[in-house]
């Protein structure tokens, strides 16, 4: 199974709409990366990791969110960027999973990329997501394509049949 490790302020600060959502508040932006990367996760059917920096809160622990079975947001600790704690979690994984780590870091694209795991851009990376919307909304309109929505399709046929008797009566 493919893992993948987002360092998490780096792509909010690269991608036009996070940046957006930055000038309501950093935790709308994490909110909206949050959504989009759960999305991902079950339509590529990836596990994703996101990292924030929480090295410069003093005292900070590391709190590790886990959002449902595909999706872990991770905070480091006091002193840990987000950088390090990929770097360590690539090198405990080993070449044993197809590893993905997106971030826009120069220096880190280069030491994850020597330890095996393929790197992307956050700019690359928010391509592959808009794509995805793509193919889901062209699955989606497959789906429904043809289709009506008709009321009586979703109503029980006792209350169908008041209906119907209603609309004869007159």
């Amino acid at each position: 199974m493919k893992k993948i490790f987002i360092d998490g302020y780096n792509v909010i600060n690269s991608w036009p709409n996070l940046k957006k959502a930055i000038t309501y508040s950093y935790e709308a932006a994490r909110q909206e990366l949050i959504e989009i990367l759960q999305n991902f996760a079950n339509f590529d059917d990836c596990n994703i990791e996101i990292v924030f920096d929480a090295h410069k809160v003093g005292g900070n622990l590391e709190k590790k969110e886990i959002i449902d079975s595909r999706l872990t947001v991770i905070f480091t600790k006091d002193g840990e960027t987000a950088d390090s704690y990929i770097e360590r979690s690539v090198n405990e994984l080993g070449r044993r999973f197809e590893i993905w780590v997106v971030t826009s870091d120069w220096l880190e694209q280069q030491t994850i990329f020597q330890r095996g795991a393929t790197r992307i851009s956050a700019l690359e990376f928010y391509h592959e997501t808009i794509q995805m919307k793509k193919e889901i909304k062209s699955e989606t309109e497959k789906i429904t394509k043809g289709k009506k929505n008709l009321l009586e399709d979703s109503l029980d046929e006792m209350v169908l049949e008041k209906l119907n008797k209603i609309r004869r009566s007159r």
